[in-house]
């Protein structure tokens, strides 16, 4: 049931993404292509202060053209652990920190075509500190209870796939 691969051909590199395209060899021998997204990674967080209120942002995603309601989120630096990453997005995205980071393990947002991982944190006994955005990046933080977001991702209101998970998963612990 696995494919090996023959070759791979790097036919982008981009500051966020990559591309590459693999020749595979398939399970009855024949061979065939495979067009890979490579991706450092991420991390989602969802921050729940002590009355079962989640922090989200909502920013403008230029795939889909229109804004998008999900968890503070961000893409991996180099060397960087998932942790520090959540650490570090949470402050910049909403300014706050917290006390307990609680992994909830991880998600493969699209396996068809991209190597990425986006690994999910619930954050907890938060503290209010200054915002700092990146430059590019402008977003409105609001407060919403755990149990409308819940609501929210069942009747399809929110359907960013990290958040999805990260606040059904949530619900469930909390």
């Amino acid at each position: 049931m696995t494919e090996k691969t023959i070759k791979t051909e790097n036919i982008f590199n981009g500051r966020v993404i990559n591309l590459n395209i693999e020749t595979v060899e398939l399970p009855n021998g024949n061979t065939s292509t495979r067009e890979i997204v490579s991706h450092s990674g991420g991390v989602g967080i969802l921050a729940v202060d002590n009355d079962k209120n989640a922090y989200m942002v909502t920013q403008f995603r230029s795939p889909y053209k229109k804004l998008v309601l999900e968890v503070p989120a961000g893409k991996l630096n180099k060397g960087e652990s998932h942790l520090e990453c959540g650490i570090r997005e949470l402050r910049e995205e909403t300014g706050l920190e917290a006390e307990e980071m609680k992994y909830m393990g991880y998600i493969l947002p699209s396996p068809g075509y991209t190597n990425e991982i986006i690994h999910l944190y619930l954050a907890t006994g938060l503290k209010q500190k200054e915002q700092c955005l990146d430059e590019d990046e402008f977003l409105t933080v609001s407060k919403i209870p755990l149990g409308k977001l819940k609501e929210m991702c069942l009747n399809n209101e929110i359907t960013d796939a990290k958040t999805v998970a990260l606040v059904l998963k949530a619900y469930l612990v909390l």
